[in-house]
Parts: C-alpha cells; sequence; structure tokens
C-alpha cells in the first residue's frame, strides 16, 4: 500500500448509514474489511433506508473496481467519485483498499464473530503497515471500545453532523440588549404598512441576525419583532401580532409564552413555507401547529386539507402487524393528533351532537399518512405537518421536504431529547440538520419552545425526573 496520512477502515454501519462515506476522506486510503462486505450482501434485502443504502454502496464499490480494469488490486482503487456526486472538489484523492490476508485464527476477541474478524483484519493492516495511523471508524460503541483495548485507534463518523455542539443549534429567537433603541436612534425610520409597523435600522456590530429571527427586548415596554427583511447593511423588522391576546385566537386557541407567540406568527404566514419547531414534551407544538393548520384549511381555504405523519418508531416492545387500512394502521401512532382534536373542538357552547359533527368534517379534512409510501408523492396545497421529526436521518428529512408542491407548507416539529433511531444523535438527526441548513432561507422559520404548558404536574415531571 502506499504510505499516505491515513488509512481509515470502515465499518458496516457507516456504509448502511452513509453510502457517499467512501468519497469523504479526502487524501487518505480507505480500507474495508472482508466481514463488512459479508455483512452489506446481508443486509441489502428489503425496502428499508439502510437496505437501499448496502445496495447503493455495492453499485459505488462495482463501479471503482469496473474502472480500476485488469491492474493488481493490491496496489489500491483510486477513489474517483461517480458522476453525480457533488461532494467535494477532487483535490488529491486517496485509495480504496480491500483485506486480501486471512486473518490469523490465534486473533481472538470474544464470541461476536463479525467483530472478531473486523478487529482482526485492522492488526493485520497494521502490522503490514508500520508508521501509518490506522483508524477505524464505526457508530459501533462496543466496537469501538474492543479497539481501543487492542491499541487501534477508533472514532464516531463525523461527516454527517449538522453541527459540533447541539447547544449551538440556532434557536429563531434572540433577546436584544437593553440599549438596543439608543445604538440605533440616528439611523432608524418607522413606518406603517395595512396595519403592521416597520422599522428599518442600519445594522450594528452584534446584530448578526437571520431572516425570519424573532427578537424581543423583555421589560415593562416588551417590544417582539421578526427579522422580515435583510438588504446589506440595513435590516428591516417588523411588529409580531400578538396571539396572546382573547380577540386575536387561532381555532380557539391562544399563545401562553413568548415562544408559542413567535410560533403562531411563523404558522399564519403564508409567505413562510417550512416551520421548523424544537421543543420538549407538553410545550404545545402539536397543538399550534393543528390550530393553525385548521384556521387556514377550514376558515380561509388557503390549504386544501391537512396531512400528518410521523417515524413509526416504539419506545417499548413492539406489537405486532397492525389491521387494516394505511390509515387504519397509522391511527395507533397518531394519539397526539386525537388528543390535540379534542381539546380543539371541546369548545363550550356545542352540545355532543354538534361536537360529533364538528369532528366528523374535520376528520374529512385531516389525512394520516405513512412515511413509507412517501416516495415520488408531490404535495399540492398541503399543510404536511411531520411529527416526532427527530427519529429521522438527514436523507429521509429530504425526502420529505422535496414532496412539497406549490402551496404546500411544510411543519416539522420534534424533540431531540427523545431519538428513538439507532445510530442517530442530537447533532446527526434530520430535524437538527433542516433547522441548521433552512436558517438563512427567506421562507422558513425555526422557534425552540422552552416552557411546558401540559399542566404544573407535567412541567415538575419535567425537570425532576
Amino acid at each position: 500500500m502506499t504510505r499516505s496520512k491515513r488509512i481509515y477502515v470502515l465499518d458496516t454501519n457507516i456504509l448502511m448509514h452513509d453510502p457517499t462515506a467512501l468519497f469523504k476522506f479526502e487524501e487518505h486510503d480507505v480500507f474495508i474489511p472482508m466481514m463488512v462486505l459479508e455483512e452489506l450482501d446481508n443486509g441489502k434485502k428489503g425496502h428499508s433506508e439502510s437496505s437501499r443504502n448496502a445496495r447503493q454502496v455495492s453499485r459505488f464499490l462495482n463501479e471503482l473496481v469496473e474502472s480500476h480494469g485488469n491492474r493488481d488490486i493490491a496496489e489500491g482503487i483510486a477513489l474517483v467519485q461517480p458522476k453525480g456526486l457533488n461532494l467535494r472538489a477532487e483535490q488529491s484523492i486517496g485509495k480504496l483498499h480491500f483485506q486480501l490476508k486471512q486473518v490469523e485464527a490465534g486473533k481472538r476477541f470474544g464470541t461476536v464473530l463479525p467483530d472478531n474478524l473486523i478487529l482482526g483484519s485492522i492488526l493485520q493492516l497494521k502490522e503490514d503497515n508500520p508508521g501509518v495511523p490506522v483508524v477505524l471508524v464505526s457508530k459501533d460503541i462496543n466496537l469501538r471500545i474492543k479497539a481501543s483495548i487492542c491499541g487501534v485507534a477508533a472514532e464516531d463518523y463525523e461527516n454527517d453532523r449538522a453541527i459540533d455542539d447541539f447547544n449551538l443549534l440556532f434557536t429563531g429567537v434572540r433577546e436584544l440588549e437593553a440599549d438596543f433603541w439608543e445604538r440605533h436612534q440616528g439611523n432608524l425610520r418607522s413606518w406603517t404598512d395595512k396595519g403592521r409597523t416597520f422599522y428599518e435600522i442600519q445594522r450594528a456590530r452584534g446584530d448578526d441576525w437571520f431572516i425570519n429571527q424573532f427578537l424581543y427586548m423583555p421589560g415593562e415596554d416588551e417590544v417582539e419583532m421578526r427579522v422580515c427583511r435583510m438588504d446589506g447593511d440595513k435590516v428591516v423588522l417588523q411588529i409580531v401580532d400578538d396571539y396572546r391576546t382573547p380577540q386575536h385566537q387561532v381555532w380557539g386557541v391562544n399563545a401562553r409564552n413568548r415562544e408559542q407567540n413567535f410560533a403562531l406568527n411563523a404558522l399564519m404566514d403564508p409567505e413562510i413555507d417550512l416551520v421548523t419547531l424544537l421543543g420538549t414534551a407538553g410545550t404545545g407544538k402539536t397543538l399550534l401547529a393543528l390550530a393553525a393548520g385548521l384556521t387556514q384549511t377550514m376558515d380561509n381555504q388557503r390549504y386544501r386539507e391537512i396531512i400528518m405523519t410521523r417515524a413509526t418508531v416504539s419506545v417499548g416492545e413492539d406489537i405486532g402487524f397492525l389491521p387494516g387500512t394505511e390509515e387504519e394502521k397509522m391511527t395507533p401512532w397518531m394519539g397526539a393528533l386525537t388528543d390535540n382534536l379534542e381539546v380543539l373542538t371541546n369548545t363550550q357552547e356545542q352540545n355532543s351532537w354538534g361536537r360529533g359533527a364538528t369532528n366528523e368534517l374535520l376528520a374529512s379534512r385531516i389525512k394520516i399518512r405513512a412515511m413509507n409510501f412517501m416516495r415520488g408523492r408531490t404535495f399540492l396545497s398541503r399543510w404536511l405537518i411531520v411529527d416526532e421529526a427527530q427519529n429521522l436521518t438527514p436523507k429521509q428529512m429530504k425526502t420529505l421536504i422535496t414532496r412539497a408542491g406549490p402551496g404546500t407548507k411544510i411543519i416539522c416539529m420534534g424533540n431531540v431529547e427523545q431519538i428513538d433511531t439507532p445510530y442517530l444523535t442530537e447533532t446527526t438527526s434530520g430535524l437538527t440538520y433542516a433547522v441548521d441548513r433552512f436558517k438563512n432561507w427567506a421562507h422558513s422559520a425555526h422557534i425552540t419552545l422552552r416552557r411546558g404548558e401540559r399542566s404544573r404536574l407535567a412541567d415538575y415531571a419535567s425537570e425532576v425526573l
């Protein structure tokens, strides 16, 4: 093998998580043990995301081997990107190496055979390449621990991280300094248009805002604004609507705190096509999204219907196959929808017959769809709610958001503290990815809801349990 800076050994779960990982190690070499090829072969059957990825990896490897021709495979195969993959500019590229030697029988580490063979091949690789750093890349924590015990450097795959630290994630809300108005006194211009108040200011140092970010100044004369336009050094701020007053309700719902008010402003704005809502249990994400959706579907006729979907990942043991149509199969997963509809239709004036009629009407305009059948669809003029979006990978998130046709608004919401999908973390979740990638776009908004409004019991439980 050629002496490169480093040799990275890729575990099966990396390739099944991200097939393009082969081409993301720049000038370094990539080594694939024979056991990884076997596991890819075992994992290629089925319709799951990981099965599709396994088949894609096999296609990439086949292209690389074919491009190498009849030359000796022991020299390594140049990791040239296939056409259509625009991952990076081709500068210096590494080589791909396969395991060519049988692992000695004496090199055994416990009884988990695939892990043993992978570790054995790495130790063999180190022997054959003295002085070259060899690094195992795996999402399997136990394999990384085993590798460290055997003196092999091991690390997680970090290329798919949206951000380095989850605490640095864009919150969508920012507090203004107390001297904000004094600092901008000389360059402030204000006007009113269609009942809305606007301010134009010259951007000063520290005003590193994003479009559709919400700003507030606490105190007696509390001000809440949204960054609605940015032209070079000039920024236009708009005073937001106050949905906390009884005369400004959304389908009978009022905002109970500042973040909920910002969320309703984003949800009710027809210029915003994507809204991401992050928040712990009980912060009102589903209720606000449904209330805003019902108002704009039933009253304003802006959207044809509400479509609700979610990642079907169980918290406990699975209860087996579910009977019925797609809608009926999804119903047990949609408890959040039925609970919130109960709140939204439970007005005091109606009798039980009236409530029943309302429920029937709403049910006809709200469709529940499984995420498995989203590929190839296009939603026109729909209000699409993606619940539990923290369980989606970045690729699944892309698949969903690219379903949007003209006039469709997508609301992605979730709580990254409750990720149930294996190998996904706070920094690699599709929801985190969407928040980070869309923060500069003029037609998206994000709000992190902090205060629970479910009940005093739920709020206390969130704090102490």
